[in-house]
Parts: C-alpha cells; structure tokens; sequence
C-alpha cells in the first residue's frame, strides 16, 4: 500500500481531488461537509493500474488547523503538494512544504489543480521553484481539474510511478504507531487508528502505550475498512483495543512493541533552519501524530536540548519539526542524536556537549555509543533505536572495550593501594571498590576480576599473596614457640593480646593459614588436625573425650571442638554411645611394636 498525504494552502482542491480519485469523501464531520473546508484529517482509498492501492491522508490547509495538518503528514512515507491553478502559491503553500521538508519528506507528486479555471503554467513555474530547495526537489508535477476530471489518468499513473520508488518499509522493525484518531465504536470499545510505517500488527499482540507504559491487547485489526487478522507495512490501519476506556488514549499517543522504545523527555537534536540562537524559549516538537510543548536550550552550533513538556518515544534518526504556534512559523526540522543525553551540570558543559555532538548524524552506532558511553544497558541502546548484536560484559551492561581495560587496571591498583591501606583485611570489599571505580552496578566489578585477583566472600584480593604483615608474623612465631612443647594447649586471651593478637591480627594470620581456628576462637597451627589423629591412632579403639583430652594433654575448650573438626573432615567417627574411632588411615603412620595401629 502507498499511503500518501495531501498538503496545500485552504480551498486548493486537495478534498475535491480524492474525493474524485477514490469516489468516497474524505471530509468525516458535518461541520467540514457545511462550511466546504477540512478542519480534521480525512481518510480515502484507491486501487491503480497495477494493483497498487493508495490510501490518501487528506489534511486540512486553513493556517488554524496546521497542528491537525502535521499529525497527519508526520507518519506518512509521501505527499501530494496540491497548488490551485487559479491562486498560485500561498502563505500555507509555503508552511506546508516548509513542514515536509524538515520531516525529510523525499517523495511525493506536485499536484496544480483547477486547470479549467486558469492556465497552469505560472502556478505550476512558481511551486516546481519553491520545491526545488527542498526534499522534494524534482518530484513528478501533474496539472489536473477535480471538477471535470482531466488529468486524472495521468495522475494515477503517476500515483503508480510513486508507489514503485517508495522503498519498502521494514515489517520485522518494532511497532510504533502514532495515534491520529482514536473512538468508541458500539459493542467493540475503543478504536484507534494511525499509519503504520514499520513492524507488524497481529490480532491477539501485546503492546504498550507510550503515555504510561501500560499494556493494551490488540482485539481487532481492520485495513481499508476489511477485518484483518494481520496488518504488514506501509499501511493505514484502524485497532481495536480490549478493555481500554476512550479517555485513555488520544491523538499523539502511540501502540509501541513492549521493550523496545523509551520515552524520553530530553533529548538532543540538530537543527536544519533557524539559527539556534534565535529561537524563542519554548517551541512546539512535532513528531508522528504527537504536539509536544519543548523547552530550548541551544548547545553551540546547530544542535540544540530540547526538555518536553511529557515523555515521547524517539529513536535516534528520528525526524521532527519545531514550530513557532504564535508566529505560525516552522523554526526547522530537527534529526534526534541521543534520547539518553547527560546531564549539563558543569561550566562549559554545554559547548562540550556541542563538541560531541557535533560528530553525531543521527545514524544509530554501537561502537560510537559505547565509546561516547563507555557503559551503558543494553536495554537502554535497543530502546534509543541501537542495533545490539553483542553480548554484555556482566548482566546487562555493555563496555567500550578499551575502557573496560582501562577499568581493569584501575581495579587491580585500587585493590593494591586497599591492601596496603588496610593489611589485616582479606582483601578490599567489592562496593568499597565499586565507588571508587564509579562504576553504576556491583556486578561490573565483580565481572573485572581477572588473576591474580580472586573473589571471596564479596571481597577482592589477591591470590598467593602473604597478606600478613611483618609485626602479625613475629606474633604469630612466638605463639608458635607455645605450641613447641604442647601442641593441643590453645594459648588464652591474655597471652594473644601480649603477643599482639587481636581480633584483626587473629583473622588475618587465619586467612593466611598461620593459624587454624576452632569453634569457641580456639587457636592451634594448622597441622594439628593430623598431629592430633596420629595420637588417637595410637589410643585403644574405640576411645572416649576424656581418653583423647589426656592423650592431647589438653582442656576440653580444646578437646571438644578438636574432635568435632576431626569427625566433619571424616578422620573419626562417632558412635552411638559418643565413643568415637579413627577412620582416616591416610594420615596414620604405621603402627609400631606394642601399640595399635590403623584399624580396618
């Protein structure tokens, strides 16, 4: 389908002309029909030649209703400039073209109507000169009379020529449908109709509305008043929407594919027109079928920020226009460079935004993004409109590959310069060092660690180091010296705190394997476990606590914990009557003459 959307100054002949190619009247209310003048959009259709069928947008021209004009033509791929032959070019002549031209409006027909009542040529002279400065420079010009029907032929052959360049739209593209009309229709509920540019509608999909978010379920599809079960591209379609109440949605809302747009209330923009420093404060963003009331803050050159008065889902390339609605002027067509633009907070922010900005051309770029970025979400580029081909680095977030080697570095200092600040702690904790990395998420750090660093226990340290300091290991060797004689005989409170040990210095020298801790923060050197089986090895089997106490000559605040390590690391075993026997006899020596040995 050719979907194509009129544009002229008022009383041109634009309703006249479809009414006579498509015999149906594109003019819905009573009041357009009374005062012979389209106020709201119009809607008709038509089969070619070739089969092509065209559906017309038929706007209005009077200068009142050019916010109505713009809804129509914002989704539309094409548009027939109308011009009487009878008054020429006009003032809204000229907005018309001056509103399809910053839309980027490159294809279309030139259409001089009311040839039975003036010669052609001048009108048709003036309006080829007046496009040839546009996007619709060269278009194909047809002189035609609605009221006796010459030229008629000729144009729909022409309708034919332009449906043939018209590129294809993309049918696996997400949805996004601007809403130019939305009723109630009686048994059905509410229906609401746009053009469909890209993606596919299908009976029974999910969407969003761009307004709140919310999801709306597709109850019914109709195409050129036909029941459809699906609707591809271009198309103008009419949705019927299950258990949403009429209120809800309105012209310039959107149905969008869930997930794949943000609505955005700041965004960036160049702009093709008037200079940036000569437009008023607030503007009016036209986009789709969507009037935004749009702050201004000119960056430098010809880009510009726009703050809008309510979140509307723009990708980056979109195109839009700004107007003046007092002065009935079109400042210019703007092209969206980034729907996620940072904050300007900075003196000089701005003229570097405009730096960076000016190296955009609205074409989505991964690796420009993630360089401009340097983390982003992907979710958050898909729904900018960025093709995202590549997998994330840690749960959602994408990197510039060059600075996420850059933070690995820095990681690896930062985690050096914390165990040197802080020696007793087993390694530097990963939010510590999430802030001081600035990074958004835990998830990034943890996904930079990469040996010799390691990850335990939500700190980052690293491996095979000796994290004990030089005053933590003389403490730990004259403990050792205790053990000497007695190796069973947990040294008290009173002796660690002579010898420097406290809870910070205990914990380290544990970490380091200096010392093994039991249950109740008993202390013994790590190889007390296999010392301490090899004695019960050479005790009658099955042996009680207080047969291993007295062989370990130690206190039950020792033996107690000792025996229960044993038993979890499965060298003994206890029976029922909490007796217990050694079964590990890897760690047994062999037995001597006159003492038991390994038992079976």
């Amino acid at each position: 389908m050719l979907v194509v959307a009129t544009a002229g100054h008022v009383d041109h002949g634009k309703s006249t002309l479809v009414r006579a190619l498509t015999g149906m009247e594109p003019d819905r209310w009573a009041e357009e029909r009374r005062r012979g003048m389209t106020i709201d959009l119009g809607f008709a259709w038509t089969t070619l030649a070739s089969g092509t069928t065209v559906a017309f947008v038929d706007v209005p021209g009077h200068e009142r209703f050019v916010p109505n004009m713009l809804a129509g033509v914002g989704p539309v791929p094409a548009a027939a400039v109308v011009v009487a032959a009878d008054e020429g070019w006009m003032p809204q002549s000229a907005e018309h073209l001056a509103a399809l031209d910053a839309l980027g409006v490159a294809y279309g027909l030139l259409v001089v109507t009311r040839a039975d009542l003036a010669d052609p040529g001048p009108a048709l002279a003036r309006a080829r000169a007046e496009l040839a400065v546009t996007s619709l420079r060269g278009v194909e010009a047809v002189v035609v009379s609605g009221v006796t029907g010459v030229g008629l032929p000729d144009l729909r052959a022409a309708l034919d020529r332009l449906a043939a360049r018209v590129p294809s739209a993309d049918r696996t593209a997400p949805v996004r449908l601007w809403v130019d009309r939305s009723f109630t229709v009686r048994g059905s509920g509410t229906v609401v109709t746009g053009t469909l540019g890209a993606g596919r509608l299908r009976v029974g999909d999910e969407l969003e509305l761009a307004g709140t978010g919310e999801k709306v379920r597709v109850r019914g599809l109709h195409r050129l008043g036909e029941a459809r079960d699906a609707v591809d591209p271009v198309a103008r379609v009419a949705v019927n929407l299950r258990g949403v109440p009429r209120d809800r949605v309105a012209r310039g809302d959107a149905l969008l594919t869930p997930g794949r747009f943000r609505a955005s209330e700041l965004v960036d923009v160049r702009l093709a027109g008037d200079a940036v420093t000569a437009l008023p404060a607030t503007l009016t963003l036209h986009v789709g079928a969507a009037a935004v009331p749009a702050r201004v803050r000119p960056l430098g050159g010809d880009t510009l920020r726009l703050r809008l008065g309510r979140p509307v889902p723009l990708l980056v390339g979109d195109r839009a226009l700004l107007r003046d609605p007092g002065r009935h002027h079109v400042a210019g067509g703007v092209t969206v460079l980034d729907v996620l633009p940072p904050l300007l907070r900075r003196r000089g922010a701005a003229a570097a935004r405009a730096a960076v900005l000016a190296t955009l051309d609205g074409r989505p770029d991964l690796a420009g993004e993630l360089r401009r970025r340097g983390l982003v979400r992907a979710g958050d580029l898909v729904r900018a409109g960025v093709p995202v081909p590549v997998a994330p680095v840690a749960g959602d977030w994408l990197a510039d590959p060059d600075h996420w080697r850059r933070l690995a570095d820095r990681l690896a200092d930062a985690v050096a310069r914390y165990t040197r600040e802080h020696p007793l702690e087993p390694g530097a904790p990963v939010e510590v060092l999430r802030r001081q990395l600035d990074l958004p998420d835990r998830v990034l750090v943890e996904a930079l660690v990469r040996a010799p660093l390691r990850l335990t226990a939500g700190r980052v340290g690293t491996a095979g180091a000796d994290p004990l300091p030089e005053s933590v290991a003389r403490a730990v060797a004259l403990v050792r010296d205790d053990y000497a004689a007695y190796p069973f005989r947990a040294p008290d409170a009173d002796r660690l705190a002579a010898v420097g040990l406290g809870v910070r210095e205990i914990g380290a020298a544990v970490r380091a394997g200096a010392l093994l801790r039991l249950t109740g923060n008993v202390l013994l050197l790590p190889g007390a476990p296999q010392q301490a089986v090899r004695v019960l090895a050479g005790l009658p089997q099955p042996f009680t606590l207080s047969a291993a106490r007295q062989a370990w000559d130690t206190t039950r605040r020792v033996a107690v914990p000792l025996l229960e390590l044993l038993d979890r690391q499965g060298r003994t075993r206890r029976l029922p009557d909490d007796a217990r026997v050694v079964v590990d006899a890897d760690c047994v020596d062999p037995p001597a003459a006159g003492r038991p040995g390994r038992l079976p």
